[in-house]
């Protein structure tokens, strides 16, 4: 289970680191004597009586017809909430992750997986299960989006198991360099799939539902919830040294556990809106999910060219906060400094796009496409929004002078660090 460490608390990734309202007969009749003419000509007397029933009997019919309502509404919502279910589940299955140990550890040498996911391996020797997780078929011929954390172990072999307990052996496509997202494929046609949804237009309270290998033992569990919060940043890990933030991430009460990562956050009309990844080892139900608006863009690189393809600008920085800005006397206090590594590395990468652009050390890139870079929109943010040769805007601050600047964005590549 990975450990998600949001300053200062911590998180831990669920692997790694969602009326017929009933009038009486006595209401109509009064409904028709207390009209003006009848109840002018039946006298006072007769229309107080009339009045003074209708009166007595409103609390009572009013009761039956909230009681209704409320009936109704649960009877309707629950019944979404299985059709969406119905519709998902199909689509859904675990990733089950397996090591030849005896080709990687001797008995002398205890395993690192001694503890993983609750299970131990008492140095257990051929192949193993070491770890589990989720995945989501997103294409009627096998490409599975589940989180990089899942699959990370070396010289492993994998296996999607379907909702219908239909065993498939599966291979790595690629995965993120900038987000804990990985690609599977498995060998079938016309499969069920997903549709994706727009988790932009997600608000605070809206219904979502998580599936997930819950507990690595429990494949395809339902759990139920609401959008708790929206652009959270955190960091997770295993629990070990390795970490890393992730950013934008959809914050859900919908209870996530361990073998849940990788498997879709959906909402009410079975589309799937986040990717569930990390859960926190110190609160109740605060579990965390990759929105799938940043996704979309990666999902369609693996689609057209088999691989995961991000654009980059080729800079390093540091993002302007009001402290830095007075410690350092810069004239604005947002936007994202151009600076050195921490091991001296360059601000600018030999060659990129920022290079080519005509970008300096110490320059101040303030906006890109009219959006301001800060602290809550950050420039790894907006990054993961754009595609390869997308062509975007930079306001920069050079030398005490703002200019625009415009830059077409190229490949990643490892050799662009």
């Amino acid at each position: 289970m990975e450990e998600v460490k949001k300053q200062p608390q911590k998180i831990v990734s669920s692997v790694l680191l969602i009326s017929f309202l009933v009038g009486g007969i006595t209401g109509g009749l009064v409904g028709a004597i207390t009209g003006a003419t009848v109840s002018d000509s039946l006298g006072p007397w007769l229309k107080k009586t009339f009045l003074n029933q209708s009166n007595s009997e409103a609390p009572s019919n009013a009761n039956n017809n909230s009681d209704s309502l409320k009936s109704t509404v649960t009877v309707e919502e629950e019944s979404e909430t299985i059709d969406t279910v119905t519709k998902v589940t199909p689509a859904v299955g675990s990733i089950i992750v397996k090591q030849d140990l005896s080709k990687l550890y001797s008995l002398s040498n205890p395993s690192p997986f001694d503890i993983f996911f609750g299970q131990q391996t008492d140095q257990a020797q051929g192949v193993q299960q070491v770890a589990a997780g989720t995945g989501f078929i997103v294409s009627s011929d096998g490409l599975i989006l589940t989180n990089k954390h899942v699959i990370n172990v070396s010289q492993a072999e994998y296996t999607f198991i379907t909702n219908e307990g239909k065993q498939y052996d599966a291979t790595l496509v690629d995965v993120d360099p900038f987000n804990d997202i990985a690609f599977m494929r498995i060998e079938a046609k016309d499969l069920p799939y997903v549709d994706l949804g727009d988790s932009d237009s997600l608000k605070i309270g809206q219904t979502v539902i998580a599936i997930g290998n819950t507990l690595s033992e429990y494949p395809n569990t339902v759990t139920k919830g609401i959008v708790s919060g929206i652009g959270r940043t955190i960091t997770a890990g295993t629990g070990g040294s390795q970490t890393e933030t992730i950013e934008e991430v959809i914050q859900t009460d919908a209870a996530i556990n361990p073998g849940n990562s990788g498997g879709p956050l959906i909402n009410l009309s079975g589309q799937v809106v986040g990717i569930n990844t990390a859960v926190s080892q110190e609160g109740q139900l605060i579990g965390f999910a990759i929105p799938m608006n940043v996704v979309k863009p990666v999902l369609e690189s693996v689609e057209q060219t088999g691989k995961v393809v991000r654009p980059y600008l080729g800079i390093r920085y540091q993002i302007i906060n009001s402290e830095l800005s007075q410690a350092n006397n810069l004239s604005v206090d947002y936007g994202a400094l151009i600076i050195r590594g921490a091991n001296n590395e360059l601000a600018i990468v030999p060659g990129s796009p920022a290079d080519k652009a005509g970008l300096e050390e110490n320059d101040i890139v303030l906006e890109i496409n009219g959006q301001k870079i800060d602290e809550d929109n950050t420039l790894s943010k907006m990054m993961k929004r754009f595609k390869v040769g997308d062509e975007i805007s930079l306001k920069v601050l050079h030398d005490g002078q703002t200019k625009e600047i415009t830059i077409q964005l190229e490949k990643y590549t490892a050799s662009a660090q």
